[in-house]
């Protein structure tokens, strides 16, 4: 039986791990039962045991603290599994860390953000109608945390929004696949873990964690993302 698969490319800071979960537990958690299917999943740091493509009903990449620019030899070996996945028509969704890796793959280029570190609780505009990042055009809030972004985009790419620091926060690579910049499986409790292990840094880049903590939300629309990319998963395969 095919599965949806989570690519674990990293942790969630330690506050948040030992709080919540790893980043599968909160992906599963936000998609919650709309998704009725097989889960599984495939730790990409061990560059070893590929999964066959042939055995995913989807696969979504999660985020990470390493940066795609190292072009660590498990994040090339990455590529060229995602390359793959992508070929044979599996729905992909990247997230943060996911949706470089996926625009560095298929021939883009992920750099250190020109405009600086997104943390905390943002606007999103959209900027068209997708049936995994929005219904219409509008603008919903989504939780961010990231230092580098998608700079150039691979061929054939569409930009479905953008925040004001990030001009490509949410992109489609193809027909099935996607990848958005935010979060959508983190809430305000877990944006205050990273304010408060990111809390130094912050500080010397001249943002204030407090205030990032108080003013983090919940954000359901960003949410719905996962939700709307597991029920795309389970109508393709029932």
């Amino acid at each position: 039986m095919r599965s949806l698969c989570i690519m674990v490319t990293g942790d969630p800071v330690p506050l948040a791990l030992s709080a919540r979960g790893d980043f599968a537990t909160l992906i599963r958690e936000t998609v919650g039962d709309v998704y009725q299917g097989e889960w599984s999943e495939w730790e990409a740091r061990s560059e070893s045991d590929f999964p066959d493509p042939a055995t995913l009903s989807g696969l979504v990449i999660t985020g990470s603290a390493s940066s795609v620019t190292d072009h660590e030899p498990w994040v090339l070996s990455g590529f060229e599994f995602l390359l793959r996945v992508v070929s044979s028509g599996v729905p992909v969704l990247g997230v943060c860390f996911g949706h470089q890796m996926l625009a560095e793959a298929l021939g883009g280029r992920v750099e250190k953000n020109p405009r600086g570190r997104e943390i905390g609780t943002v606007d999103f505009s959209l900027l068209g109608d997708d049936p995994v990042v929005f219904d219409a055009p509008g603008r919903y809030r989504v939780n961010m945390s990231h230092v580098d972004s998608v700079v150039r985009l691979p061929a054939g790419a569409q930009v479905l929004g953008y925040t004001s620091l990030d001009p490509h926060a949410a992109l489609r690579f193809g027909e099935k696949v996607w990848g958005v910049q935010f979060h959508p499986e983190f809430d305000r409790e877990i944006v205050g873990h990273y304010a408060h292990t990111r809390a130094d840094i912050l500080r010397q880049e001249g943002l204030d964690p407090e205030q990032l903590t108080r003013s983090a939300t919940d954000t359901p629309a960003g949410a719905e993302v996962l939700r709307r990319f597991a029920r795309l998963v389970q109508s393709s395969h029932v």
